[in-house]
């Protein structure tokens, strides 16, 4: 499951030939850059359209990525896992669908945890319909319900797991203790938390965690929603809708920091013949334990970018550059 490691840097975009990695301990095999899906829900991205979206997802698939990231709550009627089964249910065979359950809209379209596991396996049935399908290949806890032990959970999973409607379990956004408790109940095959390069936490619990246990790391976030792309520049004033003025982030000093990390990220990218985002995720997907990023898209040629990040792997002095550069960022 860890990313491997070599020497070579790959300047220049071409035909995507993605290494294939394994997932937990299953025979399922993924691509090291994911789409996304929540973007083409056009919920909180505007100017999505059903085309489009459908159009970004074979591009996905063109670029060679063959693992696509959905959720029941993708969209207020399930919009997310309906484009996946018409833009990609003629491949179906090619592809590897992760879904989640245990979030849904409320009425009046508030999210709502429910980890029963009642719940589960009606959102399961529901996914699986929708995405036109006898099986969802990885299957996830959503978030963990605060009001349903997350072991009462897992016993969904491992009900579905044993009836052949998932083919394996995942869980997300999870302390390490809820990992322990999932996992003793019904194995797990994947976890996903954040994880971006000003968003460590991870590696001091959750990941030694899942390197020891053989579950993979499917990490959301690796651009920090455009951060770590250098799409903002320092001056760069948000509109008060926008949803990252939730984040710490994109505030004050940290943001101040995270501008100093970027401009010696840009220098380090020239000199590597790559975009800031390319050299990102491709120092992303090298990290030890780190199986697949999630990168979400609505445009074709987002995920083209993105999936450019499988071809070639970042040099040793490359990665001690980076390693210097967020340390000199940790530091200020």
């Amino acid at each position: 499951m860890s990313a491997p490691t070599d020497s070579s840097v790959s300047s220049q975009p071409g035909p995507v030939l993605p290494e294939l990695r394994t997932l937990g301990t299953t025979d399922i095999r993924v691509t090291a850059i994911a789409m996304g899906c929540w973007p083409i829900a056009g919920i909180t991205t505007q100017g999505v359209t059903w085309p489009r979206s459908l159009a970004t997802l074979q591009a996905a698939f063109d670029a060679g990525i063959n693992f696509f990231d959905t959720a029941y709550c993708y969209g207020y009627e399930g919009e997310s896992e309906r484009l996946i089964a018409e833009a990609l249910g003629h491949v179906r065979d090619k592809i590897v669908i992760a879904s989640k359950g245990g979030i849904h809209w409320s009425a009046d379209r508030v999210q709502v945890k429910d980890g029963r596991p009642e719940t589960i396996i009606r959102q399961c049935e529901e996914s699986l319909q929708r995405l036109g399908t006898d099986v969802i290949d990885l299957y996830y806890l959503h978030s963990p319900d605060p009001q349903v032990p997350v072991e009462i959970s897992a016993e969904a999973f491992l009900r579905l797991f044993e009836q052949g409607k998932i083919r394996s379990a995942g869980l997300s956004n999870a302390t390490l203790e809820q990992l322990s408790a999932f996992h003793r109940v019904c194995p797990l095959s994947a976890y996903q938390p954040r994880y971006n390069m000003v968003q460590r936490e991870i590696e001091q619990s959750q990941l030694p965690w899942c390197r020891e246990n053989e579950v993979s790391c499917i990490v959301y976030w690796p651009l920090m929603k455009g951060l770590l792309a250098g799409h903002y520049p320092r001056e760069h004033v948000f509109p008060p809708a926008d949803s990252r003025h939730k984040y710490a982030v994109f505030q004050g000093q940290e943001w101040q920091r995270n501008q100093d990390l970027l401009d010696e990220l840009k220098a380090i990218a020239t000199r590597c013949d790559l975009s800031v985002a390319r050299l990102v995720l491709q120092w992303t997907i090298q990290r030890q334990g780190i199986t697949s990023a999630l990168c979400g898209a609505h445009r074709p040629e987002q995920i083209q970018e993105n999936a450019f990040a499988m071809v070639g792997k970042l040099s040793h002095e490359a990665l001690l550059e980076i390693e210097s550069a967020i340390a000199r960022r940790d530091l200020s």
